[in-house]
C-alpha cells in the first residue's frame, strides 16, 4: 500500500511539477523579477525560499507563493491517497530539476547553488 501510495505521489507531483509553472506564480512579475535575480529559489520541499537577506516585500511573495503551492499539494495528495509531504518533497525534486541555469535552487545539503548547465544536485531520493 505504501509503495502504490508513494508512486502515485511521485506521479502527480511530476504532473504538478508540469502545472505548477502556468500557475499565477509565473504570472507574477514580482515573482519572476525576484527569480531571475536570484533573490528566491525551490527549495527541496517543493516551495520556494529567500535567498540571502529577506525583505518585507520578499518575504511576503515567498510566504504567498508558498501558500498557493501548499493548497495545490493538499488538493492533490488527497486525491491520489499520499500525504502533502510526500507531494510537495516529489514535486520539489521535479521543480529543481526544472531550474534554468542561473536560478538559485538549495541542495541536500542546505546550501544555495546557481544553476549551471550540469545537472542540479538533488536529494537522492529523486527519482
Amino acid at each position: 500500500m505504501k509503495r502504490t501510495m508513494t508512486a502515485s505521489a511521485l506521479l502527480l507531483g511530476t504532473l504538478i511539477a508540469i502545472a505548477l509553472p502556468a500557475t499565477a506564480q509565473e504570472r507574477d512579475p514580482a515573482y519572476a523579477a525576484a527569480r531571475a535575480a536570484g533573490q528566491i529559489g525551490e527549495l527541496p520541499d517543493g516551495y520556494i525560499g529567500v535567498v540571502g537577506t529577506p525583505t518585507k516585500d520578499l518575504s511576503a511573495l515567498v510566504n504567498k507563493i508558498n501558500i498557493q503551492r501548499k493548497a495545490v499539494y493538499t488538493q492533490k495528495s488527497a486525491a491520489s491517497g499520499s500525504t502533502v509531504e510526500e507531494m510537495a518533497f516529489t514535486t520539489g525534486c521535479n521543480l529543481i530539476l526544472k531550474t534554468a541555469p542561473g536560478e538559485k535552487y538549495r541542495d541536500p545539503a542546505g546550501n544555495w547553488q546557481t544553476r549551471t548547465a550540469a545537472p542540479p544536485k538533488r536529494d537522492p531520493r529523486c527519482v
